[in-house]
């Protein structure tokens, strides 16, 4: 029998969430200031769930490493947040969010939750336009909506290209109501460096002040871990340099599962990598592909010269355009899910047709001319031009694409120096977005008691793959709505427990392994930097657990980040000292842990004997190249169980899952 429990109520799916609700235990107005709450990340999820648990009444303690919660990832989301609204009145509904959440996510989502998520979408929107935040509306002046990737209904809200920045601020602004009249206490600068277990339960952290150095302790009732994605772990992705999975795999390393992490998103419209030397990658949202159609020339004679800087895209006529994504998913489009887009796309590169002069030559266009076109005759229309001329249609319709994506033309062109209203934008996939994190049940509890984990440090709602504009929506819905409920049915029974106090020999030995390897690191005599380490484990990566996975690619990954480990250890060098600001240590620390979730990676992709979604072997595709599942053997949620240093020995455990509302079959955006 399976360890794990998801605690997926009885009754129909559409009733589920509301029955739960009615029947979980609560905790009283009057009792929730005896209760504290230690929140790890501020981001969306981290900021929405500190705020509404500190307006309820509890104690909340909020720890973020960056200077401000302002400075969370969550504020790079550009293109749009997903609900169920059909303010466009195109079909949409619970259902169908539900439906295309489900099937976008390759049918390895678990059902419950993923209806709950559309259930509570509406909510969402309602609550950030009470706040302020400023989506985008009509011309009367009602919320507008885009189109998103897999999907075929307007549902994607949205603030010009920034939307996670304005919802952000929403969050922040009602975590800062909260800290000035003194519920929340926000711990700025402060990493997270392990868990602290009294009694079976998760009662605190130990925290680095990474200002002063100093190792802290604090004490908690439950203890909820919102720190994000492990995309990192691939050194080049388009996350921010200090996104890391620390916080996810110190509670991994102390018992919590963690799911599916072989589940990695590769988001198929990044600007290219340019050379070695490069840390960061950029994004360009996918609300983009609302509008630009994405193609290589037909001749490979003509990407070769437009590499060589012989060629102008804007000079290959039409019919030596392929529009390879309209080419082969003509009900879709432009707009197929991540990972199709993605395949396509090194599809199309591998074949010899990409167009950008770098080491691989990576790289398709992203390109807006028809749509400038389009919107520019549609504007004269409405302005009653009649027989405008060529210049007067473009500029008419450069003006409608800078007023819906202006800020992110602005970006790209510092960025690359080139003018995306003229020539076509570079685009490649790059790792975005990680649907595997750490397991929690229906409650969003983790298999130790206590510590809730929320947003994308869990693997709850995506499947294999998730959608665009749903990471917002997911995490919203986990920190307003759905974690003030279960949080509180967990805590009911700790109304008389009191202070949890911080002098026992649990914060004993857990601030002690922290000092111990603060100084192992600084007293360490190796000759490479941690950056050195980062760069070689994320190459293994991306070449050999990347967008295509083979078993022999996976055997040598495991082997060889063995030895990636094996060096570190030995050869880390990390400068300066514990008693202050050493970017060099935090660092440390974090590629520590990157190293061992890589081949836990590796480990999973090799036993998924399957393509589905982002995890795509191979070996296991069909004759036109797209994923080919396997519902009869691995129809089901991989939790792995930490055991020991050697990652090799983690022990799996398999949460099944059922379908009793949809049917389970090929996807196809055909």
């Amino acid at each position: 029998m399976s360890k794990l429990d998801s605690k997926i109520p009885a009754g129909p799916l559409k009733d589920k969430w509301k029955n739960h609700k009615d029947h979980m235990n609560l905790v009283a107005p009057n009792n929730r200031d005896k209760i504290d709450i230690i929140v790890v990340g501020t981001g969306l999820a981290g900021g929405s769930a500190a705020a509404t648990l500190a307006e309820q009444g509890y104690n909340v303690k909020a720890f973020c490493y960056q200077d401000s919660p302002r400075r969370a990832h969550s504020i790079a989301a550009q293109g749009g947040i997903n609900a169920a609204k059909n303010y466009q009145g195109d079909g949409d509904s619970t259902y169908r969010l539900f439906y295309d959440t489900i099937k976008g996510g390759d049918y390895r989502a678990r059902e419950a939750n993923v209806y709950r998520l559309a259930e509570v979408s509406a909510n969402i929107i309602d609550q950030c336009v009470a706040q302020g935040v400023p989506f985008g509306r009509e011309y009367g002046g009602q919320l507008d909506n885009r189109s998103f990737g897999g999907v075929q209904v307007k549902r994607t809200f949205y603030a010009k290209g920034q939307t996670g920045q304005q919802l952000l601020l929403g969050a922040y602004s009602a975590m800062s109501r909260q800290i000035g009249k003194g519920r929340i206490k926000m711990y700025n600068r402060h990493e997270m460096m392990d868990l602290v277990i009294v009694d079976g339960k998760a009662r605190g952290i130990i925290a680095r002040n990474l200002v002063t150095g100093e190792v802290e302790r604090h004490s908690a009732h439950a203890v909820v871990i919102a720190s994000g994605g492990y995309g990192n772990v691939y050194f080049l992705s388009t996350n921010a340099m200090g996104s890391n999975v620390s916080a996810a795999w110190k509670i991994h390393k102390k018992g919590a599962y963690f799911a599916n992490p072989c589940y990695v998103q590769i988001h198929p419209t990044c600007i290219p990598v340019h050379g070695t030397q490069q840390s960061k990658l950029t994004l360009m949202s996918e609300s983009l592909r609302n509008s630009g159609r994405i193609w290589v020339p037909k001749k490979i004679e003509d990407s070769v010269a437009i590499r060589e800087g012989k060629l102008r895209p804007e000079n290959i006529k039409e019919e030596d355009r392929d529009y390879y994504l309209e080419r082969r998913y003509p009900a879709f489009g432009n707009l197929v899910p991540r990972d199709v887009a993605s395949r396509a796309g090194k599809e199309r590169c591998d074949a010899g047709f990409g167009i950008e002069n770098n080491d691989t030559k990576e790289g398709v266009y992203l390109d807006f001319s028809t749509e400038i076109i389009k919107k520019g005759k549609e504007a004269a229309i409405e302005k009653h031009i009649h027989n405008p001329t060529d210049q007067q249609i473009y500029d008419l319709g450069k003006a409608w694409i800078e007023e819906k994506y202006g800020n992110l033309f602005v970006m790209y062109e510092k960025i690359t120096a080139d003018d995306p209203y003229k020539t076509p934008m570079k685009i490649y996939p790059a790792v975005h977005y990680t649907m595997g994190g750490v397991w929690v049940d229906y409650n969003l509890q983790s298999t130790i008691p206590g510590c809730f984990v929320i947003g994308e440090a869990n693997f709850s709602d995506h499947g294999a793959n998730r959608l665009g504009a749903s990471a917002l929506m997911q995490g919203l819905a986990d920190g307003y709505f759905v974690l003030p409920y279960t949080i509180a049915d967990y805590l009911s029974a700790d109304i008389r427990t009191g202070t949890i106090p911080t002098t026992s020999g649990e914060f004993d030995q857990a601030e002690k392994e922290i000092k111990d390897k603060i100084n192992f690191f600084l007293n360490n005599k190796g000759t490479h930097s941690v950056d050195h380490f980062h760069k070689k484990l994320g190459h293994i990566m991306w070449n050999k657990v990347g967008m295509g996975r083979t078993p022999e690619g996976l055997k040598e990954a495991i082997a060889e980040i063995a030895q990636v480990k094996k060096e570190f250890w030995s050869d880390v060098k990390v400068p300066g000292d514990a008693d202050g600001m050493n970017t060099e240590l935090e660092k440390a620390f974090r590629v520590a842990d990157f190293i061992e979730l890589g081949q836990l990676m590796a480990i999973d992709a090799l036993h998924r004997n399957e393509s589905c979604g982002g995890h795509f072997r191979e070996d296991h595709a069909t004759p036109e190249g797209e994923a080919e599942r396997d519902d009869v053997n691995f129809k089901y949620v991989g939790a792995w169980e930490y055991q020991t240093d050697d990652i090799t020995t983690e022990v799996l455990h398999k949460e099944d899952l059922i379908y009793e509302n949809i049917e389970v079959k090929a996807r196809s955006y055909k």
